[in-house]
């Protein structure tokens, strides 16, 4: 007799013994699973509730649910939640996290606190694919989009270091951590419907701030989706040559197909973009890239971060005069476009714009 467990059979025996991350259940399928096991499916959601409301990470906490209840969640799920791994805090009051994953993978997130805000800074991604010059994330391979559960997490997370550190509610969310957030568009988006729903973190859509290079056809997406939240670009240079020479983005995103697509987004949505760009020495500190910024700002309503830059350590891109800034400032207010200089924040732990990078 053949002593051997055909193939076949012996994948789907380890299937079976494999527990779902219930949190990849929509209501309608935990509503199914309960049914299928002889319960009321209005516990379906009370356990929703308990996952995206309550957030929490253990069965034994839904304490309206039986033993039994309970057990059998035990027996056929389990909740994938994010640690995080190290934290580290700036003499500023940042905070910023190494956030493991449940297959031993780092991302990270930072905690940015103001006077009258407390933001939450998020990644989409493990890595990034694009290779933008001036930032340490890009150094890294992509090597996979984060779930919606893990995009949820990093602001459960940093909504309790802001309770228990500060005394006072996250106030603000921006997808402007590691990754491009619309190359994992569908996970970002369903995140955002936990965070924003009145079922999960029930946070303001006006809150939230989904920053991309500039990805015309996904920008064009978004308008279609009828998004709630605000959109950042991440634009650097309104001069084609010196904008790829940055950010190779650029070569297959023109400036001219993302002028039109942000054409398109206004006309959808009616909301202003806001355009995140540092200034360089030698690169674009000169009175011609603020004038090709001047002329880019006229296609739409919109407002400018100037951003102070974060050195990556190798010396390439170096922080242009306070005499350029200035030079900016007083272009662009002076033609009614709504400018302010963004300082850095938590640049002493690596936590700042341009400086995710899993050091840890």
């Amino acid at each position: 007799m053949n002593q051997f467990i055909p193939l076949f059979y012996l994948c789907m025996m380890v299937e079976a013994t494999v527990k779902r991350d219930i949190r990849k259940l929509k209501l309608d399928e935990l509503k199914e699973f309960f049914v299928q096991h002889g319960q009321k499916p209005f516990r379906a959601q009370q356990v929703y509730e308990w996952l995206w409301k309550k957030s929490v990470k253990d069965f034994d906490e839904m304490t309206n649910l039986s033993l039994e209840v309970r057990e059998m969640l035990k027996a056929h799920f389990t909740i994938n939640f994010i640690k995080v791994d190290n934290m580290q805090r700036s003499a500023d009051g940042t905070i910023k996290n190494a956030v493991k994953l449940h297959d031993g993978l780092i991302v990270e997130s930072v905690l940015i606190p103001t006077d009258k805000r407390i933001t939450a800074c998020v990644s989409s991604q493990v890595g990034c694919s694009l290779a933008c010059k001036f930032c340490a994330t890009a150094r890294l391979k992509r090597m996979r989009n984060l779930n919606p559960d893990e995009i949820y997490d990093q602001v459960v997370a940093i909504k309790q270091q802001s309770e228990l550190y500060f005394g006072r509610p996250l106030t603000n969310i921006v997808f402007m951590g590691m990754g491009e957030p619309l190359l994992n568009y569908n996970n970002v988006m369903a995140a955002i419907e936990k965070i924003t729903s009145q079922q999960g973190l029930n946070m303001a859509s006006k809150r939230l701030t989904v920053s991309t290079v500039g990805l015309a056809k996904m920008i064009i997406k978004m308008a279609d989706d009828g998004v709630k939240f605000n959109l950042a670009v991440s634009l650097h240079s309104a001069l084609n040559h010196v904008r790829s020479s940055i950010m190779p983005i650029n070569d297959t995103n023109s400036l001219e197909e993302l002028g039109e697509s942000l054409k398109y987004w206004y006309k959808k949505t009616k909301r202003k973009v806001t355009y995140e760009y540092v200034v360089w020495k030698g690169i674009n500190d000169s009175e011609e890239h603020a004038q090709a910024l001047l002329k880019f700002c006229k296609i739409i309503p919109c407002k400018v971060n100037l951003i102070e830059y974060n050195p990556i350590d190798d010396g390439e891109f170096q922080q242009a005069s306070q005499e350029a800034i200035d030079m900016y400032m007083h272009l662009l207010e002076s033609n009614g476009i709504t400018t302010r200089v963004r300082k850095s924040r938590g640049k002493d732990i690596d936590a700042a714009c341009g400086q995710l990078a899993n050091k840890s």
